[in-house]
């Protein structure tokens, strides 16, 4: 079935099934909540709505440290654009890696920002 290393859970199933594309779809920006919403009580749809809102929230953190290097003169443009560039492409592989989890049924945290859990 799922390696035990791979995965913090494995999901029930039927779990799996109801929530699957919910759960897909809430790695898109702001929508962490949609699982919260849609299946309260779900453990799979808990597990990936923290996960997208962690993503959120290193969204915001590379917003926000680009936009404060941007105002630094000569070279904090270069440094500005540099990390929103490539911290913009590494976000979206997150975002793609936790899209294609939700939808393969998987509970497997996102590299890096993952491990952390704010909605329990």
């Amino acid at each position: 079935m799922y390696n035990q290393n791979d995965t913090v859970f494995i999901p029930d199933p039927e779990d799996v099934k109801a929530n699957r594309v919910v759960c897909a779809v809430c790695y898109l920006f702001i929508l962490f909540f949609l699982p919260l919403v849609s299946a309260p009580d779900s453990k799979y749809g808990r597990f990936h709505a923290n996960q997208s809102l962690l993503l959120l929230i290193a969204w915001l953190v590379v917003w926000v440290v680009s936009g404060v290097l941007y105002s630094i003169p000569f070279i904090g443009f270069i440094f500005g654009a540099l990390l929103s560039g490539l911290g913009s492409i590494a976000l979206l592989v997150l975002m793609a890696i936790g899209i294609v989890n939700a939808l393969d049924g998987k509970a497997k945290e996102l590299p890096f920002i993952g491990s952390f859990r704010i909605i329990s």
